[in-house]
């Protein structure tokens, strides 16, 4: 009988199961894996919502940039004015809509003027730069093109002095190239349900044409 009952409880011991506390440690181990996951379904679903505006962000800051060299290279305005107004410079200093550049021909300085679509309409949001998009049809030019305003978006022009680096000379070192300045140009845009995105672009501007 005693053989018979050691047998029986070999059996009762190949057959158990899992514990409570392995059942517990694997549900845990699938919910942080889960919530990985879901969180890099969300950054992808965010992504792919703000790609155009990515876009057009990226966009507008690489034209302010290249419209800043073209007016330095064509001696459009002397160097000194490649800065921001409160160095004695052109350009206006914070966060700004994008309107169209006035008779200077450079955006984010005094004279911006608002925008106007191809058949002369102010664009809306106090005239901040618009464009025109293809409609449900998906054909540009057709009569259900829409308009989308840029009025979410704002772009910051800062202009730094640069100085001179260690192995330029003990008389220069640490001092003021009046030669060159930094450009770092921010579009920065908000979208509902989404928080604020920005792209910024980064150059150096020298008095050399």
């Amino acid at each position: 009988m005693i053989q018979h009952r050691t047998a029986r409880a070999g059996v009762r011991e190949a057959d158990s199961g899992f514990s409570l506390l392995e059942v517990m440690i694997a549900i845990v181990v699938m919910s942080v894996a889960l919530l990985a996951l879901i969180a890099s379904f969300a950054a992808a679903v965010s992504a792919t919502q703000s790609a155009q505006e990515d876009l057009i962000a990226r966009q507008k800051a690489l034209e302010a940039m290249e419209s800043i060299y073209t007016a330095r290279n064509s001696q459009q305005i002397p160097f000194a004015s490649v800065a921001n107004t409160t160095n004695g410079g052109i350009f206006l200093p914070g966060a700004l809509p994008l309107l169209c550049a006035g008779p200077d021909g450079l955006v984010g300085t005094a004279d911006d003027v608002p925008c106007t679509t191809a058949a002369g309409a102010v664009c809306p949001d106090g005239g901040a730069e618009c464009m025109v998009l293809p409609g449900p049809d998906g054909i540009l030019g057709t009569a259900d093109d829409v308009t989308m305003s840029l009025g979410n978006f704002t772009r910051t022009i800062t202009l730094s002095p640069v100085q001179y680096p260690p192995g330029a000379g003990a008389s220069l070192a640490g001092t003021t190239n009046p030669n060159m300045m930094a450009i770092a140009i921010t579009v920065t845009y908000t979208k509902a349900g989404l928080p604020a995105r920005s792209y910024t672009a980064n150059g150096l501007i020298t008095s050399y044409h």
